[in-house]
């Protein structure tokens, strides 16, 4: 039986792994998703500095009359609502990492949401 303790554990492997590749500075941030079963979280980070300079999730303010966190459409509102952060801050290109989840519901809906905002990856 495959506990739910294992499949994080594949899944930070997974995410070492892309995290071997993928880097983000301060012309191209890493938009960092971590997801958890009732919310979901996007951040842009700068690796070599090691600052987040933008973040936006479900627990934020702007979310209080969502219901549900953990949803596809509340996913898509996160990825709106960090492509406009970055904008503001200046961020046209950032690097897209899934956090070792496949790209599938709500981290696709989140990238898909970000890139019609206008952010590119």
């Amino acid at each position: 039986m495959i506990t739910k303790s294992d499949k994080n554990k594949a899944r930070l492997k997974r995410h070492l792994r892309v995290r071997k590749k993928i880097s983000g500075t301060n012309e191209r941030p890493r938009l960092s998703v971590f997801r958890s079963s009732k919310h979901i979280y996007a951040q842009l980070i700068d690796d070599v500095k090691g600052v987040t300079l933008a973040a936006a999730s479900t627990v934020d303010k702007e979310f209080a009359e969502v219901g549900n966190g953990g949803s596809v459409e509340s996913a898509r509102k996160v990825g709106e609502l960090i492509a406009k952060r970055a904008k503001e801050k200046g961020y046209e290109s950032v690097v897209f990492d899934r956090g070792g989840y496949l790209y599938h519901g709500r981290i696709q809906a989140l990238a898909d949401a970000a890139r019609e905002a206008g952010l590119q990856f």
